[in-house]
């Protein structure tokens, strides 16, 4: 397939070959490579009946020297091993995990966009519950799955979020994981934010409404008009990888300090600069915050721009990465 790179779209392309493996009694199977690219389901199968899957969102790319890297993937295969554990599903080792994302990667070079196109090899491991079954309990058996696709930047900077109605998630429940179910949950709040004009919907905690939370894809963070950096803590927020990795840019690039705490919607007027940060868009600035009918902006996008530089350098070694961040593919 021939890609015009300086014109992907935002979508599933289908490349050569994808990793599977199976859990079918004490133990995941080695798993192999195939050119089969649908997965055949019981219509009774547990990930359909009661949506027990949960998934990654990595990236390869390739850097100035030709050389292709993995940003970080030992905090996806720990996220993903937490993630099955929270549903259910028998974890996946960081080895297997680490060891099935690489041969993707190689199995599937030919989609890696050259250095110098802004785009990616977009990863996505997923496992699901995949024998069939009507009661309300977990699957006998599993699949653990992960295939590849290449993937433009996605860039939109002067976002407009508005506050939702809607809980994202429980405190004790599964925010703090990546399963399918979280995301379904977020569409109707999505559609809701889209038809009246926005760009994302802004979630609250549930229990007061009152504490500023995520997006219903993304992290969020706050710039303070004395150039510190603020981000909520919650335990029903997803640890996103991007915004760890952003905070310690800041702090060892730019010298930003930085902090983790409550932040009350009624702060929002305080602050300089707002952005959200994710796989997909690393870090995009906010232009305004919508809530209770009032539209707050935001002055400048300054500090989150420059983070997004110096995060995309790293990444594609033009600048020194802190030391254990990039993992080589040898292709």
């Amino acid at each position: 397939m021939k890609i015009d790179w300086t014109n992907l779209a935002p979508q599933y392309y289908k490349t050569d070959l994808r990793y599977q493996a199976w859990h079918k009694g004490e133990r995941w199977s080695e798993g192999e490579l195939t050119e089969k690219d649908t997965v055949e389901l019981s219509e009774s199968a547990c990930v359909l009946q009661y949506a027990q899957t949960v998934f990654e969102g990595m990236k390869a790319f390739r850097q100035k020297s030709g050389a292709v890297v993995l940003f970080r993937p030992e905090l996806n295969a720990e996220r993903f091993e937490k993630s099955c554990l929270r549903v259910c599903i028998p974890p996946v080792s960081q080895t297997q995990f680490l060891d099935a994302v690489k041969k993707t990667v190689v199995a599937n070079k030919h989609f890696i966009p050259p250095y110098g196109v802004d785009a990616s090899l977009y990863i996505r491991p997923f496992a699901i519950g995949y024998s069939p079954i009507l009661l309300c309990a977990p699957a006998k058996e599993y699949m653990f799955r992960v295939f590849t696709l290449p993937f433009p930047a996605v860039v939109k900077n002067g976002l407009r979020l508005a506050v939702s109605s809607f809980d994202r998630a429980a405190p004790r429940g599964t925010g703090d994981v990546k399963a399918g179910l979280n995301y379904a949950m977020s569409f109707h709040p999505l559609k809701e934010a889209r038809e009246a004009g926005f760009d994302y919907p802004l979630h609250l905690d549930p229990a007061g409404q009152r504490y500023i939370e995520e997006t219903n894809i993304s992290n969020i963070l706050f710039v303070t008009r004395d150039k510190k950096i603020v981000t909520p803590k919650s335990n029903s927020i997803l640890p996103s990888i991007t915004r760890k990795s952003i905070i310690e840019v800041a702090r060892s690039y730019l010298g930003i300090e930085c902090e983790e705490r409550k932040i009350d919607i009624s702060e929002i007027a305080d602050f300089a600069e707002c952005a959200v940060c994710g796989t997909a868009a690393a870090i995009t600035a906010v232009a305004s915050i919508t809530y209770n009918g009032t539209e707050m902006k935001f002055e400048n996008a300054g500090i989150a721009m420059e983070l997004r530089q110096i995060y995309k350098k790293i990444q594609l070694g033009e600048i020194n990465a802190p030391e254990g961040w990039l993992h080589e593919v040898s292709l």
